[in-house]
């Protein structure tokens, strides 16, 4: 005989069973409503991705953009069209055309000494003065700008108009632009040799060296460049002679006599 007790007993048993199962049936509806929410955010994620090459919607590598404020400047590595071109020298006495002589460079105080000697037009050996084996590449130009004004600070233009400026900053008082490598072209020849001067006459005339200028009238005829004995050689030019030029990286520089001068130290590199 089944006693009120006992029935109390089942039922309460029979509800914990039923809840236990309702519980179970409702954890595994939402055990399939998170699979479900998961297999689509995974089928949203590969249709996202463009490839399984980017597995977290990683962006590609970062591609190299010149800056659009430096484009301008860069008009400084064009060329530079129909400029007359001088002859000078390290150690060039002072002429009524050339005032200033050259035992002094605007960026080296010794620049004669630290040659090794009188660069003479004339007694050559090769690319090469004839008397003595160059400590310094015999393949040089000046140009009218020297970035380095008097009293040692750079000129105020000097970080807005040189393209390499903070490439090549060292200080003040140092030089950026001596070094520097300028091709230069004439009558299908093409050479190459290193900024280590200012001239001819100007000193500060960076509409024409960096920009769209032209160089200012000069008793050598508005002369644009002057050029070393070697680079006259390898020209095969004379003074007054018209050229195209421009600046060049030194990884730009082919191999030529430009490197290939004994009993040298290694040329500079920017």
């Amino acid at each position: 005989m089944i006693t009120s007790e006992g029935m109390k007993n089942s039922w309460l048993t029979f509800g914990i069973i039923s809840a236990s199962l309702m519980g179970m049936a409702a954890g595994a509806r939402l055990s399939d409503r998170l699979a479900g929410a998961h297999e689509r955010f995974l089928t949203d994620r590969r249709e996202a991705l463009p490839s399984l090459s980017y597995p977290f919607g990683v962006p590609a590598s970062a591609r190299v953009v010149a800056e659009a404020s430096r484009d301008p400047m860069r008009a400084s590595l064009r060329w530079k069209r129909n400029v007359i071109a001088t002859v000078f020298w390290v150690g060039e006495p002072p002429t009524e055309n050339n005032p200033t002589p050259n035992t002094k460079s605007a960026w080296d105080q010794n620049w004669q000494e630290n040659f090794g000697g009188y660069d003479h037009p004339e007694r050559r050996d090769g690319f090469r003065p004839a008397e003595f084996t160059p400590q310094l590449n015999p393949f040089y130009v000046a140009l009218p700008y020297n970035d380095v004004a008097k009293g040692g600070a750079h000129r105020p233009e000097a970080s807005e108009v040189i393209p390499w400026f903070w490439e090549a900053y060292r200080g003040d008082g140092i030089s950026v632009c001596k070094g520097r490598w300028v091709a230069i072209h004439h009558q299908g020849r093409v050479c190459y040799a290193q900024w280590e001067d200012v001239g001819p006459f100007e000193v500060d005339h960076w509409q024409y060296v960096f920009g769209n200028g032209s160089p200012r009238p000069n008793r050598n005829q508005a002369a644009g460049i002057d050029l070393s004995p070697a680079a006259r050689d390898f020209l095969k030019l004379r003074s007054g002679a018209t050229v195209e030029w421009r600046f060049v990286d030194d990884r730009d520089v082919p191999q030529g006599p430009w490197h290939d001068w004994s009993g040298a130290p290694a040329l500079p590199r920017h």
